[in-house]
């Protein structure tokens, strides 16, 4: 059966990251990004050299038109078989009383209100079964007290997703999981104002370091693939013991 994935989020970090440990796996991928087109067709054009199919496709995964686009570009590669919700923004570190409504906003509708929309999609399109993952984070038990508590609140409401839609779509042959990363060296952290914040988690965490995209991206493919027949409505966490 082939195989054809959607990643939002490919252009760059876990992304990546795992749209080129899925082409080596036999994938052929629907990559969606923001705004960075090079980095988008850079990654694209991996997947090709790896013998595999790719489209780059720019999506805002809060608008519904657009993200029907991004699905409709990947039915141009075959049925759709995977979906890896990844796409993803924080806000600036801070206290909670500083949270701004825009912030609130967006942090909520891109991380949640954009997985909602692709897992629609996908489950319209997935008409012989396929695989949901919903990249969550392991702030969603943590709380992220000091830094974003609403972007921790968000990420547990993923959480919650993944559950209730493993147990809806899992009827139809749908699996649905979740990778809760913890801190991992990605540029997302330029968007908190803290690029360096690996470092500083770093000594808290039990194995002493941050983690790397590819570590994240090794979970993400297992749940992809056949060895996780029987996995579903789970999230597994991969964060250095926090």
């Amino acid at each position: 059966m082939a195989l054809v994935t959607v990643v939002t989020g490919g252009s760059r970090g876990i992304g990546a990251a795992t749209v080129r440990r899925l082409a080596t796996a036999g994938h052929d991928l629907a990559i969606g990004y923001r705004r960075d087109a090079a980095a988008a067709h850079a990654v694209r054009d991996a997947v090709r050299n790896a013998g595999r199919r790719a489209v780059a496709v720019p999506v805002d995964t809060t608008d519904p038109d657009a993200v029907a686009a991004l699905f409709d570009a990947a039915a141009e590669l075959g049925a759709l078989t995977g979906l890896v919700n990844n796409a993803g923004v924080t806000s600036r570190i801070g206290p909670f009383v500083d949270l701004t409504l825009d912030d609130l906003r967006r942090v909520v509708d891109v991380n949640l209100v954009g997985y909602v929309l692709c897992a629609q999609q996908a489950a319209r399109r997935m008409t012989s079964g396929g695989v949901i993952v919903n990249v969550s984070s392991a702030a969603a038990t943590l709380g992220s007290p000091g830094e974003y508590v609403h972007y921790a609140a968000v990420k547990a409401a993923a959480d919650t997703l993944t559950v209730g839609l493993a147990k809806e779509l899992g009827p139809r042959g749908i699996r649905v999981n979740g990778v809760a990363p913890g801190t991992v060296w990605t540029d997302i952290h330029a968007q908190s104002g803290e690029p360096g914040r690996p470092a500083r988690i770093a000594p808290m965490v039990p194995l002493r370091r941050a983690g790397q995209p590819d570590e994240i991206a090794g979970a993400i493919a297992w749940l992809l693939g056949p060895e996780a027949s029987y996995t579903t409505g789970t999230v597994i966490r991969v964060a250095g013991g926090l």
